[in-house]
């Protein structure tokens, strides 16, 4: 484009911050919503990986044409079918949920790609991806990847009280976002309880996976928690608000980052968008679902989703209604900020 600078030593995948999800079954509406909370707070260009079932691709590619042209200039989505390049496919999407497996393929199947950030369909962001993406930044030389702690409280936590296999730390770790520096994983040998060498991403999984597989519960999940449990140096730990779910508020409040910054990434597992368990993580999915992209922000999505939360404050979740609108309400306030200050250099005569 005239007048555009650009990096000259940056490759085009660097360019934008990259985003990768697996959707199979009944994933598809979940998926756009996730990527619709992506795009519109997200000052960066995103590139979407989507890996998903040859049935769903078309009806992906409808929907994602059908949004205005002022969001999807802001992203490029790219289409891959579900394969596992190690051991047998069907044990592999057989692993927990169809198809989850895959994300730990990511780093064999993009090589073209130096950083990722993997979400499961079920995630909503609440503030730019430009946010999380700033922590690659801030991992030392030997981290390769980010999560944040399964739970905060050992005694209520589900690998501290139930896991058969090794984990991470003293609550294990969730995978539903995942920070990824594909470039140090795919160059790394990993220690390992198979052989007292290290062993290559891709040498690794399988055989781990035929090891623990009668131990693991939550498949993919488990197996990324006893990777980490040989290779703690690798793993960069972020704090409960990057992937704040249910465990964080139906047992009482136990985010402190969240109580202290708010939420930033939603992770509505369990089901909770679907069902009435948990209604203020469906009030969240059901705001931004209904939001029509060139509406007003604050009259449209922020007002809307306020008097949603009254219905839910007899929930314990819905008690704490301002540790889910703190960071979307700054969010906002920054998105218009920043359209403001455009108008007004648009129009400025002086």
């Amino acid at each position: 484009k005239p007048g555009e600078q650009k990096h000259p030593k940056e490759p085009s995948s660097l360019q934008c911050m990259h985003l990768a999800v697996v959707a199979c079954g009944d994933r598809l509406e979940e998926t756009l919503i996730m990527l619709k909370s992506a795009v519109l707070f997200s000052n960066r260009r995103l590139c979407f990986h989507i890996f998903a079932e040859d049935s769903l691709k078309p009806e992906f590619e409808k929907k994602l044409k059908e949004w205005p042209s002022s969001y999807t200039k802001k992203f490029e989505s790219n289409f891959y079918p579900i394969t596992f390049s190690v051991g047998n496919a069907q044990e592999w999407k057989k692993l927990f949920k169809p198809c989850a497996a895959q994300r730990l393929f990511l780093p064999v199947i993009l090589k073209d790609v130096d950083s990722l950030l993997y979400v499961d369909t079920d995630v909503l962001f609440l503030r730019p991806i430009d946010d999380i993406w700033q922590l690659l930044r801030e991992f030392n030389s030997t981290q390769l990847a980010a999560m944040a702690p399964e739970h905060e409280v050992p005694k209520i936590g589900w690998y501290s009280r139930f896991a058969r296999h090794p984990y991470y730390g003293t609550t294990g770790l969730n995978s539903g976002v995942m920070l990824m520096n594909l470039t140090r994983i795919r160059s790394t040998h990993f220690k390992n309880s198979l052989i007292p060498g290290g062993l290559t991403w891709e040498e690794m999984l399988y055989p781990l996976y035929q090891k623990y597989k009668n131990y693991i519960t939550w498949g993919d999940q488990d197996l990324l928690n006893i990777i980490f449990y040989f290779n703690p140096e690798c793993l960069y730990v972020f704090p409960c608000q990057w992937n704040y779910r249910p465990d964080h508020c139906m047992y009482g409040s136990n985010c402190r980052g969240a109580e202290r910054d708010g939420v930033s990434i939603l992770h509505g597992n369990r089901g909770v968008y679907h069902d009435d368990k948990q209604p203020t993580f469906k009030a969240l999915y059901e705001v931004i679902r209904d939001f029509p992209f060139e509406d007003n922000l604050f009259q449209s999505l922020y007002y809307p989703l306020q008097s949603k939360f009254l219905d839910t404050v007899h929930t314990l979740c819905g008690r704490i209604p301002q540790v889910f609108l703190k960071q979307i309400e700054k969010t906002m306030k920054k998105v218009y900020e920043n359209r403001v200050i455009v108008y007004l250099g648009a129009n400025h005569r002086y």
